[in-house]
């Protein structure tokens, strides 16, 4: 057996059920199960391009401004790591090996990338969930607001003043910014985000079933996950085919449901018996 063969779906949910989950391993692991052709070395080879990429940094850096800055001219201007809108419309902007291969990805990576390689060269560095936009914060996440700055890495790093924070939070939801909003987004937060990011790429693409099954079947995986997911499994089943596969993860569901909704239940049942008559 090739060597670089391996479980990734198992590696993916012992590390997201480990004490200390790692955002970068796991969007690895994603990667690979997007395209087990990645493979050990694959995975082995985005390691080393972070290296590398915080080996570029200058030396004695001090002050989330500076870092920020120095990023923002690494990443952004010299290596060109950026995003547009076309990048919504790729898979590959959600898959880190991919993301450092083309330098194209969705704020959620390339802000990985940023937090990752700021990380390995001594960065105070962290993600913030912004609600429709994913950016990066440098300094103490607790300290005064003077003492953090935050970055943009979509836009190649652009540094952004609490006006600039407070529109992009105006544009996603109508709602002004919260300071509970500039917290550092906890890992497994941010792969969720990512696999709902997936999910949403391919459930606007029915010929691309494959993909939305692989991304509910890792969100399982998650130490945490609303119940709802299983019908999505189930859905997904039965329009790839799967028929009795599909009826039996349906009738699951709806024994999870019947004590809380028997309706609910004896509806999802009614589509179980569906699914296997489509087999007659």
């Amino acid at each position: 057996m090739d060597p670089d063969v391996t479980d990734w779906r198992r590696e993916f949910a012992e590390e997201a059920r480990s004490e200390r989950p790692d955002v970068v391993t796991l969007c690895l692991l994603l990667g690979a199960v997007a395209d087990p052709a990645l493979g050990r070395r694959g995975i082995d080879a985005a390691h080393i391009e972070l290296d590398r990429l915080a080996g570029l940094l200058p030396y004695g850096l001090a002050g989330p401004r500076p870092w920020a800055v120095a990023l923002a001219e690494l990443l952004g201007d010299s290596c060109g790591f950026r995003g547009g809108p076309l990048d919504y419309q790729r898979l590959e902007s959600s898959l880190l090996p991919e993301v450092l291969r083309r330098r194209r990805g969705l704020p959620i990576l390339l802000s990985v990338v940023w937090i990752e390689v700021a990380r390995r060269a001594g960065a105070p560095v962290y993600g913030v969930a912004l609600p429709g936009h994913f950016v990066v914060g440098f300094g103490a996440p607790d300290g005064p607001p003077e003492e953090r700055v935050l970055a943009d890495p979509f836009d190649g790093g652009r540094l952004l003043t609490g006006a600039d924070a407070e529109l992009l939070v105006v544009g996603a939801t109508g709602a002004p910014l919260e300071e509970s909003m500039l917290a550092p987004a906890a890992p497994l937060d941010t792969v969720v985000r990512i696999l709902n990011n997936i999910r949403a790429w391919a459930a606007a693409r029915p010929e691309r079933s494959d993909v939305a099954l692989w991304a509910v079947d890792l969100c399982l995986l998650l130490p945490a996950h609303p119940a709802r997911l299983r019908l999505e499994r189930a859905e997904l089943l039965v329009q790839r085919g799967e028929f009795l596969a599909g009826a039996a993860e349906l009738d699951d569901y709806a024994s999870v449901v019947e004590p809380v909704d028997p309706a609910g239940a004896a509806s999802i049942r009614r589509r179980a018996g569906a699914a296997r008559a489509r087999l007659n």
